[in-house]
């Protein structure tokens, strides 16, 4: 009797110590499951690559038969590129910027969504002229930038380019594309 008394103890230590090894990693393992199932369901900041520049071509800035500045240019000639613009762009060289080009003549307007760069938007009618020109558009502002008048064209260039080059309202586009579809 004494043998099967002590079998019992230790089959009941046994069977104490398994469950209270079991409840100890279901304790432990329990918040890091909770924890993992709420990143799950947590909203993250969307981390966007910057886009890198791609060469589309040049565009000349004139003046009467006078060339102001002549810039490398991405172009954004469908919807899809033209809502990206110049969005996630941490810097640009004073020797680019970006043409967006229009089915036709109509008022645009513009904002500075997820964009750093402080831009010089300057809109463009269907004869190449500068109908309009927003100085130092604030970044990341979601306020638009209207045209006042129909145009065709838009191109953005950095903060203070329009100054720096000369380029006013009257000033004149011109502009050669690689491969486009």
């Amino acid at each position: 009797m004494a043998a099967k008394n002590q079998v019992r103890r230790y089959i009941i230590i046994v069977l104490i110590v398994v469950i209270t090894i079991g409840l100890i990693i279901i304790a432990v393992k329990k918040p890091a499951e909770r924890s993992y199932r709420k990143e799950q369901f947590t909203a993250q900041p969307q981390q966007v690559a910057e886009p890198k520049f791609r060469y589309d071509g040049d565009l000349i800035f004139s003046s009467n038969t006078k060339v102001l500045k002549i810039i490398s240019i991405e172009i954004a000639r469908t919807d899809a590129t033209r809502e990206q613009g110049l969005m996630y762009r941490k810097a640009m060289p004073d020797s680019c910027g970006m043409l967006f080009i229009f089915d036709e003549m109509q008022p645009l307007d513009f904002w500075m969504k997820n964009t750093a760069l402080p831009l010089d938007i300057i809109y463009i009618d269907d004869k190449f002229s500068i109908v309009s020109i927003a100085k130092n558009a604030v970044p990341f502002s979601e306020t638009s930038i209207p045209s006042g008048k129909d145009a065709m064209y838009v191109v953005e260039v950095n903060g203070g380019f329009t100054d720096k080059y000369h380029i006013v309202k009257g000033n004149t586009i011109s502009y050669t594309a690689n491969n486009l579809p």
